[in-house]
C-alpha cells in the first residue's frame, strides 16, 4: 500500500465528510460603511417574495455595493486601498461586460439595499421542441424610482432605434410589463423583460417569468419568502450578514444538468447560506435541511483538539476533530439514499477505495473514535505533499490488532515492516527495495531502501506520516506546531469555539493542489477570482444539529489588513 496515496485520497475524503457535515457550500457574493463591521444588516431579502418556493436557488446581496467598496477601503492599510479600489472596479467590468452598461453612470445613481438573482424554473414554457429553458430574475431596489424609470427607457431606446425588435408594453395585474420582441425570434433571451413595482425593478428573460413573480407576490403559497422550510432556515441565521443564498438541491442539480425537472422530487434537502463580514474576512453561516437523522446533537468540542498539537505550522490542508466514525455514519445515514449529495458523495468515495484497495468505512473509519488530525505538508524535494494522521487511543479500540492488520496489508503489497530510528525514538516503518540507477562506467545498480510510510505511537495517540521527513517534523519541536501557531488562530477567528472540528486550507500553498484534485475548485474559483485575490486561508467546521437542521460555518481569511 501506498501510504502517500492514502493519505492524499484519505485528505480528499475527509474533506467531502467534514464539509457536507458542515452543510457546506456555495456563494460570495444608515448608509455609513461603519454600520458594516458588525458583520452587516439584520433582515431577509423582501425580495424572495417575488421568487416562486421550487426556485432551484437564489442569492441576494442585502446591502449596497457602494458602501461594501467603501468599508473595503476603510479596513485596509492606506497603501492598499489603491489595490481595493481597482478589485472592485474589475468585479463590476466582468459583471457588466456582456450588457454594454456603465455601472457609475447608468446604474449607480438609482440602485438600493438589496440585489436578488434567482434561477426561478428549470423549463419556463415545458415545451420539449425548443429544449429546455430556465427562467431567471433578477430583482433590484431602487432608491429613487424616476431614476430607474429612466434608465429603462434610455436602455430600450437604445435597441428601438437601432431596428433590432419591437417595443411591447402589457398591463398585467396592475403592473406594466416592457419587453423587446425580437423581429426574428419571438421573445429575446437576455433580460429583456423588465417592470417596476413601487421601489423594485424587476428583470426578466421572458415575460412569463414576470408574470410569475407578480403572481408570486398576490398568493403568499407560491413565493419562497412565506415558504415553512425556507423560514425554519432563517431562523438559525442570527447573526448580520450581507448576504444570503439559498438552493434546493435537487432542482439546483437538474439545472446545473441542464433538464426539464429534478430526477427526484420528492427529496427535500436545501440550503440557506449567510455571509458575514468580519474584521479579517467573510463568514458563511449554513443551514442544511433534509438530513435524516436519529437525534439532535450539540458540537462536540470547545477548543481546538490535541492531535494538532503533531502537524507543523506549514500544512497545506489539515482536518481535525473527533469520532470520524461518527461523521462518517452522519453523512452516510443523514442524507436521503438518492439525493445528488449523497450521489456525489458516494461517487467519491467509490473512486478513493477503489484507488486504495481499502473500504474506507470498514477498515479506517471505525476505530478513529477519538480525536483525530489529518495533514498534507510540503515535500522538501518538491513532490507530492507528504502526510501526516494522528489517531487519538481510545480505551474500546483494540490499536494493536488494528496496527498489526495494516502491517498485513503492506506485506501483501509488498512492503517490508520493521523497525527504524529515528532522532530520540524508534518508529514501524513499510519499506520496499528498489534499484537504483548504476554509474557511467556501466556498474551494477544498487538497491536502495525506499520508505512508503511509518507510524509512531505514543501515551496518547498513534502518528502516521508517509516519509521520514514528515515524521521528524510531527515529532521533533512541540513548541512550533499548527496549534500554537498565528496562522491557526487567524483562520478560526471567524468560528464559533464550539464545533465539530475544522477543515483548514492554506489557501497560498493548497489552491493548485486543490484545483489538481477536485476540478469543481477551478470553475468556482473562475466565477469568484476578484474576491478570492486577497485569500490567505479557508476553513470549515460544523455546529451540530437541531430539529433536522445541520449548521455549520466556512471562514474566508481574506487577509484585508
Amino acid at each position: 500500500m501506498k501510504l502517500r496515496s492514502f493519505f492524499i485520497i484519505l485528505a480528499i475524503s475527509v474533506f467531502f465528510i467534514l464539509s457536507l457535515a458542515g452543510g457546506s457550500l456555495y456563494w460570495i457574493l444608515a448608509q455609513s460603511p461603519l454600520n458594516l463591521l458588525s458583520g452587516g444588516v439584520l433582515r431577509e431579502p423582501t425580495t424572495a417574495i417575488f421568487v416562486p418556493k421550487q426556485a432551484p436557488v437564489m442569492i441576494s446581496l442585502l446591502v449596497n455595493p457602494d458602501r461594501l467598496e467603501a468599508l473595503a477601503k476603510l479596513i485596509a492599510f492606506p497603501q492598499n486601498r489603491r489595490r481595493s479600489h481597482q478589485q472592485f472596479l474589475t468585479l463590476e467590468k466582468q459583471l457588466l461586460a456582456k450588457t454594454g452598461l456603465d455601472y457609475s453612470q447608468q446604474i449607480q445613481p438609482w440602485l438600493g439595499e438589496e440585489i436578488t438573482l434567482a434561477v426561478t424554473s428549470l423549463d419556463f414554457d415545458h415545451n420539449s421542441s425548443n429544449g429546455v429553458k430556465p427562467g431567471y430574475l433578477l430583482a433590484v431596489k431602487t432608491k429613487d424610482s424616476e431614476l430607474a424609470k429612466e434608465f429603462i427607457q434610455a436602455s430600450y431606446s437604445k435597441d428601438a432605434i437601432a431596428g433590432t425588435s419591437d417595443l411591447i408594453f402589457e398591463p398585467y395585474k396592475g403592473v406594466n410589463l416592457i419587453y423587446q420582441k425580437n423581429r426574428e425570434t419571438p421573445v429575446n433571451n437576455n433580460l429583456s423583460a423588465t417592470a417596476i413595482l413601487n421601489n423594485v425593478v424587476l428583470f426578466a428573460n421572458h415575460p412569463k417569468i414576470l408574470r410569475d413573480a407578480i403572481n408570486n407576490v398576490q398568493v403568499p403559497d407560491l413565493n419562497l419568502k412565506h415558504a415553512p422550510i425556507y423560514q425554519d432556515a432563517l431562523k438559525t441565521i442570527t447573526e448580520p450578514h450581507i448576504g444570503l443564498l439559498y438552493a434546493n438541491f435537487p432542482a439546483l442539480s437538474a439545472w446545473l444538468g441542464n433538464l426539464p425537472i429534478p430526477e427526484l422530487p420528492e427529496i427535500k434537502e436545501n440550503i440557506t447560506v449567510a455571509f458575514s463580514l468580519k474584521s479579517a474576512g467573510l463568514v458563511a453561516q449554513t443551514a442544511l435541511i433534509g438530513v435524516s437523522e436519529a437525534e439532535d446533537h450539540p458540537p462536540s468540542l470547545s477548543e481546538p483538539v490535541g492531535a494538532l498539537a503533531y502537524i507543523p505550522p506549514d500544512s497545506i490542508l489539515t482536518a481535525a476533530g473527533t469520532d470520524l466514525n461518527q461523521l462518517w455514519t452522519q453523512i452516510a445515514t443523514g442524507l436521503a439514499t438518492e439525493s445528488p449529495l449523497q450521489q456525489v458523495f458516494n461517487q467519491a468515495i467509490n473512486s478513493l477505495q477503489e484507488t486504495l484497495g481499502l473500504n474506507l468505512s470498514e477498515e479506517i473509519f471505525p476505530w478513529v473514535k477519538g480525536e483525530f488530525s489529518l495533514a498534507l505538508v510540503p515535500n522538501p524535494n518538491g513532490d507530492e505533499p507528504d502526510g501526516i494522521f494522528v489517531a487519538q487511543k481510545v480505551p474500546e479500540v483494540n490499536l494493536a490488532e488494528i496496527l498489526e492488520k495494516l502491517d498485513e496489508l503492506a506485506q501483501k503489497q509488498g512492503y517490508s515492516v520493521g523497525k527504524l530510528p529515528l532522532l530520540d525514538t524508534t518508529v514501524t516503518a513499510w519499506t520496499k527495495l528498489t534499484a537504483g540507477k548504476g554509474n557511467h562506467n556501466g556498474s551494477v545498480a544498487q538497491l536502495e531502501a525506499h520508505v512508503s510510510g511509518l507510524y509512531l505511537e505514543t501515551d496518547d495517540y498513534v502518528i502516521f506520516a508517509t516519509s521520514v521527513a514528515a515524521m521528524s517534523q510531527a515529532i521533533s519541536n512541540p513548541e512550533m506546531t499548527l496549534i500554537r501557531s498565528e496562522k491557526l488562530q487567524q483562520a478560526i477567528a471567524g468560528l464559533s469555539p464550539e464545533n465539530d472540528g475544522y477543515l483548514y486550507i492554506d489557501w497560498d500553498q493548497g489552491e493548485k493542489l486543490l484545483e489538481q484534485k477536485l476540478p469543481i475548485v477551478k470553475v468556482v474559483e473562475l466565477s469568484i477570482k476578484p474576491l478570492l485575490n486577497n485569500l490567505r486561508s479557508l476553513t470549515i467546521s460544523s455546529q451540530g444539529s437541531e430539529n433536522g437542521i445541520r449548521r455549520g460555518t466556512v471562514f474566508f481569511n481574506l487577509g484585508v489588513r
